[in-house]
């Protein structure tokens, strides 16, 4: 199993390299060039020393000679390294690049129940840290591993035109180092799996720690947090342990053997130089070269275990780029230019996930400009429903239509855009109040900006600030209190003004003074437009059109505010338990 997954992670790292072909090339080809004359550099320092005959007997004009060669060898050596490297980062940090794009491209496309079922810091990890540990390993691959082979194979042909008996003891020790690399790598790979796979559970926990730092000092959950983290990372640290001991091994182990190999072509060239069969020159050539074959071994082998820990990480990686992404647009879908808002639900069923019902049979037929109200208590399918009509989720069966198209026949982008959408939850990005704002419509002028955050009651706050409307603010809106942000969310709807609304809670963070404002505000922005509202308070709702009851994702009661009190039913209970005394 490891060998296919490494074998189908080098495929998809290959496909990545290929677009780097011309630097590639070059890279292999400087490398044979380097590994050429650094092997040639031995010859002439055999040479050197054959010059020196005895005493009184050294011809230094030869010599020098030769000097002169190695020293033009060492410096075409020099500059071929360097712009080899320049090739290998150039490769290393493109493809990574790529990977990095086409990962973070594809959380675009990814369905959200995928982003629902995985923990958000295992992601930023698998983007991050771990195409981060990838780059490392390739980039040792690519200075050391080609080097290493290339320098072995042309080692070995100098040495066997050199004298074949020596060589024959350097090849019969050699096996020895490929059994000692091959079993550390063996070792090593689950164990950076481990690694790799805690790093991410810790990195989720730290993520999620600091986004509700708040809320653990609230209930004084410091403590349990701590513990759970020394847990993680007590397991980290054992994993990690583990893996960084075997690979360690490595270098000691394959450095036994090499001077194992060193030490059997030093015996016996020497007795071969006894008995005449090599020069002393050519003995001291031969020795550079048993060193310099073993010691790509030592690269080499801590190679593998570097790659090992980078297929590791790239699988990980490659799992995210891997994922079933949302089901595209159809090639012949429409596109949604300015919807009248006529919204039909037809036995629309739905659930997360199979074994639990949610979503059953539900019906509901809204007209162009009606207000709808969704109440019931919480996990009856109240917010589904809007998941739904955005088309965040894709029903099980029935249908969703927008003015008599089926909403999975229109593409995502015009109906979203359609639909102007006020959540409990707000979210801001890092720039500007006025960037914020103007999320939905970028061109939008100084004017409509101002009018926007007027009609919202948002300008008041927005011109207190430092900057006005210039002011930067930070990830989630900085140091804005909740209502504010809330405010700035709403501003954003008001200035696009799309022929469809959905309020979710829009105005839970808002004090009682300034809901009245809004919701006046948003009276006039929903007359002709159909609106979808969510409320807990249905104080907030009682001059919608039609009020929806949900109860374990049916509805169970249908009609006006006066309506259903007059019933009597669960919806009078519900209002009247908000105001009883």
């Amino acid at each position: 199993m490891q060998k296919k997954n490494n074998k189908e992670t080098m495929k998809r790292v290959l496909k990545y390299i290929r677009k780097y072909t011309p630097a590639l090339v070059l890279s292999l080809l400087l490398a044979g060039l380097t590994v050429l004359l650094t092997l040639y550099i031995p010859i002439l320092t055999g040479n050197a020393v054959d010059l020196i005959i005895g005493k009184g007997q050294v011809d230094m004009a030869g010599i020098f000679a030769v000097m002169k060669k190695i020293a033009i060898a060492m410096i075409i050596t020099a500059v071929g390294q360097w712009i080899m490297n320049t090739c290998n980062n150039y490769i290393t940090y493109h493809v990574i690049r790529d990977i990095r794009t086409d990962a973070f491209a594809k959380l675009e496309i990814l369905p959200l129940k995928y982003l629902d079922a995985h923990a958000y810091g295992d992601i930023v990890s698998r983007v991050i840290a771990d195409v981060d540990t990838f780059a490392d390993g390739l980039l040792m691959g690519f200075t050391q591993l080609f080097t290493g082979v290339l320098t072995i194979l042309c080692t070995l042909g100098f040495m066997l035109v050199t004298n074949v008996p020596i060589t024959l003891v350097v090849v019969c020790i050699t096996p020895v180092s490929f059994l000692v690399a091959k079993f550390i790598a063996t070792k090593t790979y689950s164990m950076f799996k481990e690694q790799s796979e805690t790093r991410g559970e810790q990195t989720s926990l730290i993520e999620e720690m600091i986004d509700n730092q708040k809320i653990v000092n609230t209930f004084s959950r410091g403590e349990a947090v701590k513990s759970k983290f020394g847990e993680i990372n007590g397991r980290l640290q054992k994993c990690s342990l583990k893996a960084i001991f075997f690979s360690s091994i490595t270098n000691p182990a394959t450095r036994f053997v090499n001077s194992l190999v060193y030490a059997g072509v030093g015996v016996f060239g020497a007795l071969v130089a006894i008995k005449g069969g090599i020069s002393v020159g050519r003995l001291s050539c031969f020795l550079s070269y048993a060193n310099q074959y073993t010691k790509p071994f030592n690269e080499i082998s801590g190679v593998v275990t570097e790659l090992q820990n980078a297929f590791v990480c790239a699988g990980r990686i490659f799992e995210l780029i891997d994922e079933e992404p949302q089901v595209p647009d159809a090639a012949d879908a429409r596109v949604l230019e300015e919807a009248q808002g006529n919204v039909d639900l037809k036995d629309v069923y739905f659930q997360y996930v199979p074994e639990k019902k949610l979503i059953q049979n539900f019906n509901l037929q809204v007209k162009p400009g009606q207000r709808v109200a969704i109440v019931g208590p919480t996990g009856c399918g109240k917010t589904t429903v809007i998941n739904l009509l955005m088309r965040f989720y894709d029903v099980n069966s029935g249908s969703i239509k927008v003015d008599g198209t089926d909403i999975r026949d229109i593409t995502r982008g015009s109906l979203r855009t359609n639909y102007g959408m006020v959540l409990q939850e707000t979210w801001l990005r890092s720039g500007t109040i006025r960037d914020n704002i103007c999320m939905g419509k970028p061109d939008a002028t100084e004017e409509e900006i101002i009018r926007a955050a007027k009609a919202s009651h948002a300008h008041g706050f927005i011109k207190r600030l430092p900057n006005g409307y210039d002011t930067v603010i930070t990830e989630d809106g900085g140091s804005l209190s909740q209502g504010q942000k809330q405010l700035l969310c709403i501003t954003r709807v008001m200035l696009c003004l799309p022929p469809m609304l959905i309020l979710d809670e829009a105005t839970s963070s808002i004090d009682t003074r300034t809901e009245i404002k809004i919701q006046n505000a948003f009276a006039t922005m929903m007359e002709g437009r159909t609106s979808f509202i969510v409320a807990h308070r249905l104080s907030t709702i009682q001059s919608a059109d039609v009020i929806l009851v949900m109860k374990d994702g049916n509805i169970i009661e249908q009609g006006n505010h006066e309506t259903l009190l007059a019933q009597g039913g669960f919806y009078a209970n519900l209002y009247n338990s908000q105001f009883a005394v």
